[in-house]
């Protein structure tokens, strides 16, 4: 087994788990939250929709297919500390290139095992998501609870505009296969059609939406957060597409008027934090959670077919239903705490989904949304 130095991990509440350290040495701070999948540990490291928070693990063993080049969902990983209770250093699966904790390390990312995590979980699930720092340099408890209390609380906080491009990109890449990802010029030739052109706001997009996108027949053009409704608009697109991403959506700077200014002229299709901006550019409101949704177990049901999906699901805010009046029609909903999953608005060719489509982690249940985009954009 491998020697490691003590961390410690401190809540803004006073509780404290002692454990040892991986990954990088150090300190982080950030919003405090659980994920309940049980693979697809790179893919969540790497969602920059968890920008500002550190992850706990309720799946016990972590790092056993440690880490490699094909399965990242971003340019790096933007969890800011990673919590589990076993970590395996010596990887055993035929793709790994790298140990997990090796991958934290030289990313600048701590982590932290053999701690309690259901204890922790269920703490979380108690008293909500809170703000925590972890160290494995300082050790005094009191002071590192200290800091936990001055860690910013992740309401009012525009996340969006760390985590998104920096200039727009054309992405052309397919989904993925064990001999390479398909093409947009195969999948273009295999349909007989010219593609369908999406912008697509990324406010910390994941990769596979692009792929699946693509694998719909789309020429996706990626742009920053804060690209105005006039200059998307004159790019002529078939369809908008809103991303998800991190922070408070009612922080976005200017998401919502930009979205206000889009709908009514193009199809749009929001999800995650996309789908919150749209019902905040309706005259709605989010709110936040008391834990968030995290994770690749959560049942949802569409209320027009009565059809339950599995879902995975990254967000700690919501739509309040109520205050969307009849702008907007409520599709789906979390059969867990009842809680808005998807929206549909009125006379237009727009809708959203609070959960992720592309999985990655996650099963594929809700894959036929990419299909509905499509349908809509492809009406006369």
């Amino acid at each position: 087994m491998r020697a490691s130095a003590p961390a410690v991990l401190a809540l803004a509440d006073g509780t404290v788990f002692r454990g040892r350290a991986f990954g990088a040495v150090g300190e982080t701070s950030g919003e405090l939250v659980f994920n309940t999948s049980m693979m697809g540990y790179q893919e969540i490291l790497t969602d920059p929709s968890y920008e500002g928070q550190l992850v706990a693990m309720t799946y016990p063993e972590i790092g056993n297919v440690g880490v490699n080049r094909e399965d990242v969902e971003s340019r790096r990983p933007f969890v800011r500390g990673f919590i589990v209770r076993e970590y395996r250093h010596e990887p055993s699966n035929w793709r790994a290139e790298q140990p997990l904790g090796d991958y934290l390390a030289a990313h600048g990312i701590p982590g932290i095992e053999c701690i309690d995590t259901r204890a922790l979980v269920r703490h979380l699930r108690d008293h909500g998501a809170q703000e925590a720092v972890l160290s494995s340099t300082d050790l005094d408890a009191e002071r590192l609870v200290r800091r936990a209390k001055d860690v910013p609380s992740m309401v009012g906080q525009d996340l969006a505009r760390v985590v998104t491009c920096p200039e727009p990109y054309e992405w052309t890449e397919g989904p993925w296969r064990p001999e390479g990802a398909r093409t947009l010029d195969e999948i273009v030739a295999e349909r007989g059609r010219p593609p369908l052109r999406v912008v697509a706001y990324d406010f910390g997009i994941k990769q596979n939406i692009l792929r699946k996108l693509v694998g719909a027949g789309c020429a996706v053009r990626v742009v920053p957060s804060a690209t105005p409704a006039r200059e998307t608009l004159a790019l002529r697109p078939d369809g908008v597409f809103l991303s998800n991403g991190p922070g408070d959506p009612d922080a976005v700077t200017g998401a919502r008027e930009t979205v206000a200014d889009l709908l009514g002229n193009v199809p749009v299709f929001g999800i995650c934090l996309g789908h919150q901006i749209l019902g905040l550019a309706l005259g709605g409101r989010t709110y936040k959670l008391k834990f968030g949704h995290h994770g690749g177990n959560q049942p949802v049901q569409d209320l027009d077919t009565g059809k339950v999906e599995i879902t995975s699901q990254n967000h700690g805010f919501a739509v309040d239903p109520e205050s969307l009046g009849d702008r907007a029609r409520v599709t789906h909903l979390n059969l867990n705490d009842r809680t808005v999953e998807g929206l549909a608005v009125a006379g237009q060719p727009t809708f959203s989904v609070q959960y992720h489509p592309e999985a990655s982690p996650g099963p594929h249940d809700a894959a036929y949304l990419f299909r509905r985009f499509v349908d809509l954009m492809e009406r006369p």
